[in-house]
């Protein structure tokens, strides 16, 4: 039976356990679910005024499209040279960067999951005067702008990154701080700790981190966040939700032995209400599962882009099992290149949720339904 995103949230309160890992489909609901479960941890008390500085973490620190809305481009469209992220007001990364100091930790994370010449540099405070030529301070870490450090003293200023670089180094602002928290309540005594303001903290939720990395940094990034939350001695709580695939199985084998740990699909049922099921296997047949979302998609005529790729990651799998030296080999032979051409590599490079949602031509629905049909023909899907 179905449950709502409360009841849900209450599900993983009430499961106590160290960590809970949780698989679900983009659009299932994972980050309501994120803001929901804050809301029953810490409710917002709308009555009382916020300090101008964080007196503590509270209850709950978490990672979800939220955190990535802080920050905005900026691209100097006058001039087209001056282009920078910039950050919106907030005490969140205000906290991070100029109490904490956290800037040359972020910039090293950064640059090990991206290039390690691609330098972000947070401001210092400026003054620049408005259109009435009156001063303006513009606060110290309220933007970043980046460069390309070359060799032979070359450098390309003002860059413009692009959205998997930028979201990998707003991750990298909420793992810096991951890395304090864990690393200040590992003292047991809080009398002994560097700071207080993690001491009433209970819960990390963590909602997709950076999906938009190659698999070799996604599987780097997997590791070291198992690393870390393996080294937390505390009694914190951590709950980690994703759709990719790889994130998941990575995570999930990289928990194996770890004691009070809990593995989880999330659904959406068709009643809008949802379902929190353990998973006892990696990645739970997840091939079977990708399959029954496209023949769901194509009995209701709803195909959307990604449903291209979960037809490649079924190849992928597929051809992996069967010992072909790549996924293509499995396409009907005749008009093999065009299929791959045509459909799977321009379909599956949609990495960000806003191409995900687009329309899909009448032929390509056509033969997405045919090369679904072909592959449980011939390879003998059940």
């Amino acid at each position: 039976m179905g449950q709502t995103l409360t009841e849900i949230a209450k599900k993983l309160e009430a499961a106590n356990k160290k960590v809970q890992l949780i698989y679900a489909f983009n659009g299932t609901g994972k980050t309501r679910l994120s803001r929901e479960f804050k809301e029953l941890i810490a409710p917002k008390d709308a009555s009382k005024e916020e300090p101008e500085e964080i007196e503590s973490a509270g209850k709950i620190i978490y990672y979800n499209a939220f955190t990535e809305d802080l920050f905005y481009w900026d691209n100097d469209l006058g001039a087209d040279s001056d282009r920078k992220l910039r950050i919106q007001p907030n005490k969140f990364t205000d906290w991070v960067l100029r109490v904490q100091g956290q800037g040359n930790n972020i910039i090293t994370h950064f640059q090990r999951y991206t290039n390690d010449k691609l330098t972000p540099r947070f401001n210092e405070q400026y003054t620049i005067k408005d259109k009435d030529g009156k001063d303006i301070i513009v606060k110290a870490y309220s933007e970043v702008t980046f460069s390309i450090e070359g060799g032979n003293e070359q450098k390309i200023v003002n860059i413009k990154i692009s959205k998997g670089e930028e979201s990998c180094l707003i991750w990298c602002v909420f793992y810096s701080l991951l890395e304090q928290v864990i690393e200040s309540l590992n003292t047991p005594e809080p009398a002994e700790r560097d700071t207080d303001k993690f001491n009433e903290l209970q819960y990390v939720f963590i909602d997709d981190p950076v999906s938009s990395l190659d698999d070799n940094h996604l599987i780097e990034l997997a590791v070291n966040i198992a690393d870390l939350i393996k080294s937390s001695k505390s009694d914190l709580k951590f709950i980690i939700t994703t759709h990719n695939p790889l994130f998941y199985n990575v995570l999930f084998n990289e928990f194996n032995g770890v004691k009070r740990i809990l593995k989880s699909r999330f659904d959406k049922l068709e009643d809008g209400t949802y379902l929190l099921e353990e998973a006892t296997d990696s990645p739970f047949s997840y091939h079977l599962l990708l399959l029954s979302e496209l023949e769901k998609a194509i009995e209701s005529n709803d195909m959307q882009k990604y449903h291209f790729n979960f037809l490649r990651n079924i190849l992928e799998k597929t051809s992996t099992f069967l010992g072909y030296a790549s996924w293509r080999e499995l396409l009907p032979e005749e008009s093999r290149e065009a299929y791959c051409n045509r459909i799977i590599n321009l379909y599956s490079h949609s990495k960000h949720s806003g191409e995900e949602i687009a329309i899909v031509r009448d032929d390509d629905k056509r033969m997405l339904s045919f090369l679904v049909r072909e592959i449980k023909r011939v390879y003998g899907f059940k």
